[in-house]
């Protein structure tokens, strides 16, 4: 189990010493850092908790807007201790679903260090789960689909093809689910790109689509995607096509030994 935290709270700041001690005795390996956003980019290989000690939410402002798109982008959970007005603020930035924990100051340091493994243990398991990048233009479309399936899977969400393209090129991903129709690129144009570079060529693809028709299914044949998923299926359908996919491949991967 990863037990490595990334602590993000001012050096100066008393609380901030006392908890990166309780959490060592507790058995992390802590990491800390000034809440600024050059410093947290200047770490290599940053753990995937985040804890933030916040004194002054609007001087840490900059960093929990650069923090909205990482917990997407590099599939981060974040804790915060703070005072109640300034975990409130906060959540102006971040989204409340990628927030592991909050604590309210004054915070029990020796609790903390409990609670905080917790945290890490649940995140654990959620790493455990198969990715799927859901691609779609319509925003509505990709939190309903999210909703659906991210208490089986781990679920990233994007709204173009050249969005989906900039997120596999750092990120890999189970299976891809993709939009049919969408603005400036389409998703059978998204699927040659993605056919077309080694790096993702092998990765999963799905149709997610209201277009069934002959002519639509026959024009991406030659891409190989694994099928088609409709729009208006009920969700415990979508679920269990996604399911079966994925039983499916777990039995191929044990045929071959």
């Amino acid at each position: 189990m990863e037990t490595r935290i990334l602590l993000i709270g001012s050096g100066k700041s008393f609380m901030v010493t006392s908890i990166a001690n309780e959490l060592k005795a507790s058995g992390f390996e802590v990491i800390k850092t000034e809440p600024d956003v050059t410093a947290i980019e200047r770490i290599e290989n940053r753990p995937p908790v985040f804890l933030f000690y916040v004194d002054e939410p609007e001087d840490m402002k900059d960093v929990f807007v650069y923090i909205k798109d990482k917990v997407v982008e590099d599939d981060i959970s974040i804790s915060i201790i703070g005072s109640h007005d300034d975990i409130t603020k906060i959540f102006t930035n971040v989204p409340r679903e990628r927030v592991a924990a909050v604590f309210e100051r004054p915070v029990n340091v020796k609790q903390l260090g409990v609670q905080m493994m917790e945290v890490v243990a649940k995140e654990d398991e959620r790493l455990q789960k198969k990715k799927i990048l859901v691609v779609d233009d319509d925003g509505t479309m990709l939190r309903t689909i999210k909703s659906w399936l991210s208490d089986h899977y781990q679920v990233f969400m994007v709204n173009s093809g050249v969005a989906a393209i900039t997120f596999l090129a750092k990120n890999r991903v189970d299976l891809i689910l993709l939009d049919y129709e969408m603005p400036v690129t389409t998703g059978p144009k998204v699927l040659e790109m993605l056919r077309s570079e080694s790096s993702t060529s092998n990765i999963p693809v799905m149709f997610l689509t209201v277009k069934s028709d002959k002519e639509s299914v026959m024009q991406v044949l030659k891409f190989k995607p694994e099928g088609y998923l409709l729009k208006t299926m009920p969700p415990a359908d979508l679920l269990a096509s996604i399911d079966e996919f994925f039983e499916k491949k777990k039995l191929e991967n044990v045929s071959k030994y």
